[in-house]
């Protein structure tokens, strides 16, 4: 590693623009009071974990941008990737053994799991907060504990339904519905044209989560009161599985297995005509050297969730927290890594590289170009404005990242709507899994 004093640091982070604006230039901090707190400790090294790439421009981007901050900073970083499902279990194994990467990139409310384990990073959390224009709110309920921030919010995987336009125009649709009445008479004619729909009903946890999350609460039905009293087995949580069980009559066979890869390969196949996914599969599209699937991404179409029944929206995306462990040795560069990485300057680059596959946590970050370069990414860009957190409508902790942690609404709706069981036994079994976290 390359001698860095802190001298040197606060030469290479002075000169930023002021909070409150967004940033210009290449500096690390807006000042050197914020630069001299996160000076790192002398022979600091990083060790970062996060989430395996769905899109190649994300891992490149992030990589290079990793190397500017060794470049500026001389702090050797090193990142591995790991699916989702891995990542959220080796994230419970380090906070338990007290041993393990600095900073883990994993989903939804983990740092609600073990917040007591997490170094309190409000600092850092405030410093972009008031530089690029507050973060949204649904930041604060993934990212903070009793006044604190435990975690920084990175984004959120941004979950829309992906279809074929040409397709729904052919079906005498002239716009993607807006209301889930209409949601299923698309679904119908995708299949009748034999276009079928796809929608991930294994323990997937992207697209499962987010899609079934939706289904339940756009018609009413909750896993959970405000008070957190478990109320899933309600007539709008029927209303929701009856209407999911005409949904699933249109889908391919199989997706009762589905992971997150799975839609994504069965649509770039043909196979499919709609699924609920991120901007991947149009990046893959439009990125690939086969001529069939550059023409497919000219017929590919993005709209967000329908409104159901409660007649507002209710989506659910895949939130994405970086979290800091107590353990680490060097919290101070850890916390120069995060701040840098958020930096608008390494921030809007990365989003455009993956086209937009995180959509951004920062309320200045609007203004990237991105969202207005290609009408197809636009309803990605409100992402973190439109969705819900989990567990709602209760309090977000331990009981609502185990209850998504357990799969049990996907579960309860792969079930009912499948028919292995009836609507009301399947929200029986929800209500008794989540009540065993919930009573706790």
């Amino acid at each position: 590693m390359s001698k860095f004093s802190r001298r040197d640091f606060l030469k290479t982070t002075a000169g930023a623009a002021a909070a409150g604006t967004l940033g210009t230039g290449g500096a690390l901090f807006s000042s050197d009071a914020l630069a001299q707190q996160w000076a790192p400790e002398k022979g600091a090294t990083l060790r970062v974990l996060r989430w395996k790439r769905f899109v190649q421009g994300d891992e490149d981007k992030w990589l290079e941008n990793t190397k500017a901050f060794t470049a500026k900073t001389g702090i050797p970083v090193r990142v591995d990737s790991e699916g989702w499902e891995d990542v959220r279990p080796k994230a419970a194994v380090a906070a338990n053994v007290g041993s393990g990467p600095d900073i883990i990139i994993s989903t939804f409310e983990d740092a609600h799991q073990y917040p007591d384990k997490l170094v309190d990073v409000s600092d850092v959390c405030n410093y972009l907060g008031g530089k690029y224009g507050g973060w949204y709110d649904v930041c604060k309920d993934y990212c903070m504990e009793k006044g604190k921030w435990i975690a920084v919010p990175m984004g959120c995987a941004g979950n829309a339904v992906v279809h074929r336009i040409g397709a729904m125009k052919k079906a005498g649709f002239e716009e993607f519905p807006k209301d889930t009445a209409g949601f299923l008479k698309l679904a119908q004619a995708y299949k009748a044209a034999g276009l079928p729909p796809g929608f991930a009903l294994g323990n997937a946890t992207g697209d499962g989560n987010v899609w079934t999350h939706w289904l339940v609460w756009s018609h009413g039905g909750k896993m959970v009161d405000k008070k957190g009293n478990v109320v899933i087995a309600s007539p709008e949580t029927e209303a929701a599985l009856n209407y999911g069980k005409q949904l699933y009559e249109t889908f391919i066979p199989g997706t009762l297995s589905w992971l997150d890869p799975n839609n994504n390969k069965a649509f770039l196949d043909g196979q499919i005509g709609m699924t609920a996914n991120g901007i991947s599969v149009y990046y893959a599209a439009k990125t690939s050297p086969d001529a069939k699937l550059k023409a497919m991404a000219d017929d590919i179409g993005h709209a967000n969730f329908p409104i159901g029944p409660v007649g507002k929206t209710t989506e659910l995306n895949l939130f994405f927290p970086m979290m800091l462990f107590k353990y680490s040795k060097y919290p101070k560069a850890a916390k120069a890594y995060l701040a840098f990485m958020m930096e608008k300057e390494q921030y809007w680059p990365w989003q455009q590289a993956a086209i937009g596959y995180v959509s951004h946590p920062l309320k200045g970050y609007d203004q990237n170009p991105l969202w207005t370069s290609d009408p197809k990414n636009k309803p990605y860009s409100n992402s973190m404005a439109v969705m819900l957190p989990n567990g709602y409508d209760g309090p977000m902790g331990y009981a609502s990242a185990a209850t998504m942690a357990d799969f049990i609404m996907v579960n309860m709706v792969a079930e009912a709507i499948s028919g292995s069981k009836t609507p009301k036994e399947a929200m029986e079994r929800a209500k008794s899994r989540a009540e065993r976290y919930y009573k706790l």
